[in-house]
This record gives C-alpha cells, structure tokens and sequence, in this order.
C-alpha cells in the first residue's frame, strides 16, 4: 500500500490560515480516506492548545487524540475555535480497555464526544487489546454498531497482532480499518505490514521519530544533509514512501511545522534501504502489547 502524491508543499495558507500544505490521502478498506501524515497529542496536556493550533495553521489535517490522554476537551476547543471548517479535520481518539465490554464501549464513545463537544469522529480504536480481558471482540461489535449509526466514519485498533486482528475479522465479519502501532526506522513492524497491506488496513505509527533517540545516527544525517532536509524530515519522508501514516508530536512550533514539510523530496531506492537495513525486531522502545496495561 502507497499513498499516492507526493506534491511539493512550496507554498502557505492565506494569512497562514484556511489552506493546508498538498498531502495525500490513503484510501482504507471501507472506502473512506486518511491524512498521510497527522499531529499526535499523547502527554501534551497544558500545551495541547498551543500546539494543535499551531499544527492545524501549519496543515496538519489528521488530529490524534484519546480518552487516556485526558486532552479530548483541549483538542475539542481547538477544533472548534480552528480557523479551518470542522468537515477539513479528521479527528482520531480510542477507547481504553478498561471500558471495554459492549456497553461501556457505547457508553466510553459517548463520554469521548461529550468531552470533544462534538457529534462525531472520523476514526475510533481499540486502544489495546488486553488479550487477558477477553472483551476486545464485544468492544469491537460495540464500534460496529457506532459506524453504522454514522457517529464515526472509520473505525479501528491500536497495538493489536496479526491473529487478534484475523479474530476480530473471524468473529463479526468486519475487520478493522485502521491499526496505530509502535514503528519507526529500527522498529519496522514488517511482518505486521504485510499482513495489513493483505488485508487493506492502514498502517499508523506512534513514535514515528523513535522518541528521537536515533535521530543522530550518522546515515540519516548525511541523507538529511544531502536533501537539505532535517533527521526527523527524512525519517517521516521514509513513513510516507513506506505507505504509513506518520502522527509526529511536538510542542515546539519550529519542529510542527517541519515535521509536515516533508512534501518537496523524494528517498531513492538507496535511501530506502539504507533506512530499512536499522531495522531490529527487539527494537520496540514503548509498552508491550502482550502485557500492557496490566
């Protein structure tokens, strides 16, 4: 799967408003579409504001939030104060496994937009499988049912497996759209890829820049120097060349606005497998599915 574009991002917005840099879409298995590239929220908190309005001016058009981040009132504010119509956002937030069952599903979603003040989300996860619970396949029929009452458009996991995905598909019919995992240049997900790429789920990463400890290595300075280009620029060109939607987080104005202008130059074939040769399968750096949240 590839995102298709790539247009040079060469110009801004009227009064930096209203117009966002070329991006493309990725189309997912229900027929709707998703940014390439979108502004996480995780741990922001005091700063979620500032930050997404900075992101939305900047072009960001893909909004990721989540109950457990207790930010939904902050991004909310922001979408609705944002000098950018509501249809021109695309908002993501999940469910925490603490309220799953279908119910408390139905009842979490609700809580989530009364939050958000708002009467609808383009993308609603799972946030965690909690394979322990053994409640994630009825939290999915609840999200199901919520798609089809068109309060969310597309729904999906986050963190979930290859055979917890093929479940949740076995089980309802339905598999997910959508699946935000850990991925970064030495933590490639590449099995885990494929087998979204079979099945038309859209691959997102958290930690698209690896927390930034690996921003440093000598091979993407020296591609970021030979593009003129920043590590983190190179490193979010190579999410979007690989068919992953990339949700970078900052709070600092100048590395938002870098980390969407990534749209006037392209890795070669070189490039590519430079960054692809860091890949290591023990190179997760966040939580681990099989055991978080306990």
């Amino acid at each position: 799967m590839k995102c298709a574009g790539g247009a040079r991002m060469g110009w801004r917005c009227y009064e930096r408003m209203l117009m966002p840099p070329v991006q493309s879409t990725l189309k997912l298995n229900d027929g709707h579409e998703i940014p390439c590239i979108g502004f996480g929220t995780g741990q922001l908190n005091e700063a979620t504001n500032r930050a997404l309005g900075e992101a939305i001016v900047a072009g960001y058009r893909l909004i990721d939030t989540a109950s457990r981040y207790r930010n939904e009132e902050r991004v909310g504010s922001t979408v609705r104060d944002a000098a950018v119509p509501r249809e021109a956002l695309s908002i993501t937030t999940k469910v925490w496994p603490d309220r799953f069952g279908f119910d408390r599903t139905l009842r979490a979603f609700d809580e989530s937009l009364a939050r958000l003040r708002l009467d609808s989300v383009e993308y609603y996860l799972l946030h965690w499988p909690a394979p322990w619970l053994d409640l994630y396949v009825e939290s999915w029929r609840a999200l199901i049912r919520l798609r089809d009452e068109g309060r969310v458009k597309s729904i999906g996991v986050a963190n979930f497996d290859a055979e917890q995905i093929q479940r949740l598909a076995d089980e309802t019919g339905i598999p997910p759209a959508i699946n935000q995992v850990e991925l970064h240049t030495h933590f490639q997900q590449t099995a885990l890829r494929t087998f979204h790429a079979q099945h038309g789920i859209a691959t997102v990463a958290w930690s698209p820049l690896g927390r930034g400890r690996y921003l440093g290595d000598p091979t993407l300075v020296a591609l970021a120097k030979e593009h003129g280009k920043t590590p983190a620029q190179v490193v979010l060109r190579w999410h979007y060349q690989s068919g992953v939607v990339a949700i970078p987080k900052s709070a600092k104005p100048e590395r938002i606005r870098a980390n969407i202008d990534i749209f006037d130059f392209v890795l070669d074939a070189d490039d590519m497998a430079a960054i692809g040769a860091f890949d290591d399968p023990d190179g997760r750096i966040g939580a681990d599915p099989d055991s978080f949240p306990r």
